[in-house]
Order: structure tokens, then C-alpha cells, then sequence
């Protein structure tokens, strides 16, 4: 989707999000405050910079209000955030998640990632979106997902309380359950995140399992260095497929893209180009240049959900398109130690 096809989507679906037929409840509650027309005056992704960032009010906002009016009698989940920054953000979904993992699952395969085979989520799911998008992508190989549910939340509160050993203890249950699935079940593809990465290596039993039953490894969650994600691919598991992913319950998924020399890092990130930008600006707002790292700006606009100008935990190195017009990657995603006064603790996820 070109930045002209984008700008006419951003156009069309304000007269859906602030239409008194169709909007949801939260934004036709806020249309008042704007100090703009959404309808008359946005004309394309440039003026979504006039929104305000509503997503800390997804911690508290009633979640029915968030499904569009137009979408009456459709079937809706909410999905939570991991609460990485505070109390968790909700979001509801129908069918959009579903359309975006079709997209991601052909990134996946296209990366080497087995089209078919049984999937393994060592990962959270309970209310997180994660677990459905792991489930879906096993589904549309006709195949099984197997899943370790993991709660982000109490590891993050050990840590954050200084109990290491009770979240080590914890991560040794997961790790048991695991190896439980891979002993007894035919596994094609770990989906995981970099710290149960590595305490899969430290576990020899479970790390032997891994490396001879699993064809590819799908990281996700939290941030990777160069350096350890060099040593997953080149040491650790050399002749599996690794592949990451981006994403967070807001914004969906954004799959590792095609490698190629030019672009100085192993791994470039893009983000679903039918509905999502991820701009990377400095503290002046600013997009930064090519080459230069800044803090993640996400649009999300799509039918179900409409999240403009939201500034995420994140910062990364802006990357060029594949091709002219396409969106921008990002590489070296990192996550800052704290926002707003909060501290944030990425912990296993």
C-alpha cells in the first residue's frame, strides 16, 4: 500500500470512526474535545498528529465502548496488554486480527518458517493477544498449536521486588512443562521469547530436545542484542530458521522482512501496511533520518480499532523501505528503563 492508498483510507475510515452510525462510544465521546473536525479536516496520515495519545485511557475505558457501533451483533474479544508500563491496556478485535496474522503467517513462511507443522508457544496467553495470534498461525497450517502459559505479570512483579530466585523457580516450571510437549508431541515451531531462549541453552536436556525436533524459532516479547541473537542463530542453533517479531497488543505484529546486506542489521522489522505506521522520531517529535535511532510513534487505522499518535516503550534505528514507498523498517529495537516515571521491567516478556 502506497502513502497516497494510506491517506485515503485514513480519510475513509474517519467518517466511519466519528460517524454517529458507526464510531464507537470512546471516540464519539472525544470528538467534542478535538478542537477539529476529524471528518473535514484529516486528510491523510500527516494529520493524525493532531490526535492526542488516548492509549493510557485503554487502562481504565470500558472495553464494549471501544467496538464501533457499526460492527452491532459482531463477535468481540478483549485482549490485554502485558502491563510492561502499569496496569494493562485493553483492546477488543473480530476479525482484524485474524486478517493481519494471514499476512504475518506468509512474512513467517517466507522467512523459512515450516508452512506446516505443530507450533509450540512458550509465552503468555490467558488474556493476552499473543496466544491467539501463535494459535492462528498453526491453524492456517492445518496444524496444532501446544501451549505453556506463562503469567508476564508475576515475573515482573518477582524481579520487580527483588525476588530473583522465586522468578528463576518459576521459569524452571515453565521450562519442566515444555519439555514435557517436546518429549511426547511432534514440534515443528517454537515460538518464544530471547530470555526463554536462553534458558532453553542452559538446560541440556530440553536444549537437545529443541535442537533436534524444532525446524524454526519465533522470538518475540522482548529485545535481543546483535550479539545474542548472532550467537542463537550461528552457536546455538545452526540449520534452524530463526525469525523475530515485533509487536505488541496495540499495534499487532510487524514479522522480521527479507535480510539483506545493505541494511547493517541482521534483523529489520515492518508493520502490517494496510493499517499501521511506525514513525521513529526524537524528543522534539520529529522523524529522525535514516541510520539515526528514535522513539516509536505507532497509527493504528483500521475498522475495528483506531489508534493515532500513540508513543510506545520502545526506541529502534530507522531503516529504508525494500522499495519505493513502502514502509520503513526498524532494527535494534530496544526498550527504554523507564516512561513517565515508571520503571519498566521487561522480564520474560
Amino acid at each position: 500500500m502506497t502513502s497516497d492508498d494510506f491517506d485515503s483510507q485514513v480519510r475513509k475510515l474517519m467518517a466511519w470512526h466519528f460517524g454517529d452510525a458507526t464510531g464507537s462510544p470512546f471516540w464519539l465521546a472525544q470528538r467534542a474535545g478535538l478542537g477539529f473536525d476529524p471528518v473535514l479536516d484529516v486528510h491523510g496520515a500527516a494529520d493524525l498528529l493532531r490526535f492526542p495519545d488516548v492509549s493510557a485511557e485503554l487502562r481504565t475505558v470500558p472495553a464494549q465502548d471501544l467496538i464501533p457501533r457499526g460492527f452491532r451483533g459482531a463477535a468481540f474479544r478483549v485482549y490485554d496488554s502485558g502491563g510492561t508500563t502499569g496496569s494493562p491496556k485493553r483492546i477488543v478485535d473480530s476479525g482484524y486480527r485474524s486478517r493481519l496474522l494471514e499476512w504475518a503467517h506468509r512474512r513467517l513462511v517466507g522467512q523459512g518458517v515450516p508452512e506446516t507443522g505443530n507450533w509450540l508457544h512458550l509465552g503468555p496467553s490467558g488474556p493476552h493477544v499473543i496466544g491467539f495470534d501463535v494459535s492462528r498461525y498453526a491453524a492456517l497450517g492445518d496444524s496444532l498449536c501446544y501451549t505453556v502459559d506463562l503469567d508476564p505479570r508475576w515475573v515482573k512483579r518477582l524481579l520487580g521486588s527483588g525476588r530473583r530466585q522465586q522468578a528463576d523457580d518459576y521459569i524452571q516450571h515453565l521450562l519442566d512443562q515444555a519439555e514435557t510437549v517436546l518429549r511426547t508431541q511432534d514440534v515443528a515451531v517454537l515460538n518464544t521469547t530471547p530470555p526463554l531462549l536462553e534458558a532453553i541453552c542452559a538446560r541440556a536436556e530440553l536444549y537437545e530436545l529443541v535442537r533436534s525436533k524444532v525446524r524454526a524459532i519465533v522470538w518475540a516479547g522482548t529485545s535481543i542484542s546483535a550479539e545474542s541473537l548472532r550467537l542463537v542463530e550461528e552457536v546455538f542453533f545452526p540449520g534452524i530458521t530463526v525469525v523475530g517479531v515485533y509487536g505488541n497488543s496495540l499495534m499487532g505484529v510487524a514479522p522480521q522482512r527479507e535480510r539483506r546486506e545493505a541494511d547493517g542489521y541482521p534483523c529489520v522489522f515492518e508493520a502490517f501496511p494496510e493499517t499501521t505506521r511506525l514513525e521513529l522520531i526524537d524528543e522534539g517529535g520529529r522523524l529522525v533520518g535514516y541510520g539515526e535511532r528514535g522513539r516509536v510513534r505507532l497509527d493504528l487505522v483500521a475498522d475495528e480499532m483506531f489508534l493515532p499518535n500513540i508513543l510506545e516503550r520502545d526506541s529502534a534505528v530507522r531503516v529504508p523501505p525494500m522499495s519505493a514507498g513502502g514502509p520503513d523498517g526498524l532494527a535494534d529495537v530496544q526498550t527504554y528503563s523507564a516512561i513517565d516515571d515508571v520503571a519498566v521491567i521487561e522480564g520474560v516478556y
